[in-house]
């Protein structure tokens, strides 16, 4: 049977091991003991005998568990060595972890919200995340690891069929955890080549609006600002730019038009103008962290939707 990466049956493989044996053991432990309550019942032995030890017996007990355990362990570390035996001509793809999205950027400088690879071809997940720990979860792949704010971590896999399939959080991360789910698209190599070059920051011809709203879904903006109204953990961006909210600074509650100064503000220092209904400390700050031409994005993905 076909798997999804190349090391995914070995994986299967030690998990299947490890339950066969425990089930295995759990029957005859099983069996043992309820021979020996019907043997050594009280009405078939009422007074109670002295049993001398079984030298054969204990060496047996000591010495089939050990050699198990010690096979468990061979087919796990086989399993798991490849996990850690990163190639050095694999593609490379810098992840971002934050509450509560992904955002994947390419050597390239392409970002997208959705991880797209080639298929036949080793890729290194280089993972950290701008808040709080999360963790990257690929099922049909066997592989997770923890994103962890302030240090990189490193996973990798190879897809060996055409494909799309689920990206979870293994990590409870908060408010909105179970919405942190995204896709991970196998394509053919030519087709993957054509993708990226396409989503190039340097690549021409494309229309402003739809680079922005790109943009903005790449940073994972929408998984807290929904675009058609609803609520979310932040305002909707439907109808944002232009509106008058009432937003509290200081605590105290101030009336502000929504414009191109405060969405800059919001976005560089998210917990100064708190819009009222809304909690404060759940967006992080993005001062630093976006250039001047990125926030113009951003400004132009709302007004679109004004």
């Amino acid at each position: 049977m076909k798997t999804a990466a190349t090391f995914s049956d070995k994986v299967d493989f030690a998990l299947y091991f490890t339950i066969g044996v425990s089930v295995i053991l759990l029957i005859a432990i099983t069996f043992f003991m309820v021979r020996f309550v019907i043997k050594y019942h009280r009405s078939k032995n009422p007074v109670a005998t002295q049993q001398d030890g079984n030298v054969k017996l204990e060496i047996i007990w000591t010495v089939v568990p050990t050699i198990l355990v010690l096979i468990m362990f061979y087919v796990g570390y086989i399993g798991y060595t490849p996990l850690r035996d990163f190639p050095e001509n694999a593609m490379k793809v810098k992840v971002t972890g934050r509450m509560w999205s992904w955002t994947f950027e390419y050597e390239n400088g392409a970002a997208y919200d959705t991880l797209k690879v080639p298929v036949n071809t080793p890729v290194v997940l280089e993972m950290s995340s701008q808040d709080v720990v999360h963790s990257l979860y690929i099922p049909a792949f066997r592989v997770k690891e923890d994103v962890n704010p302030g240090r990189t971590n490193k996973m990798w896999f190879n897809a060996t069929m055409i494909d799309t399939f689920d990206i979870f959080c293994a990590e409870y991360c908060g408010l909105l955890h179970s919405s942190m789910i995204t896709k991970l698209v196998v394509l053919p190599q030519s087709e993957f080549d054509s993708w990226l070059a396409a989503n190039a920051p340097a690549a021409g011809g494309v229309d402003p609006v739809l680079d922005a709203a790109r943009f903005v879904k790449a940073k994972g903006c929408v998984a807290c600002h929904s675009t058609d109204g609803s609520r979310l953990v932040g305002s909707s961006f439907a109808g944002l730019f232009g509106s008058t909210k009432t937003v509290l600074v200081d605590g105290k509650p101030q009336q502000i038009t929504v414009d191109e100064a405060y969405i800059r503000e919001s976005v560089l220092k998210p917990n100064d103008k708190v819009v009222e209904g809304f909690a404060s400390g759940l967006m992080p700050s993005y001062e630093g962290q976006l250039t001047e031409e990125e926030l113009a994005k951003i400004v132009l993905y709302i007004q679109s939707l004004k």
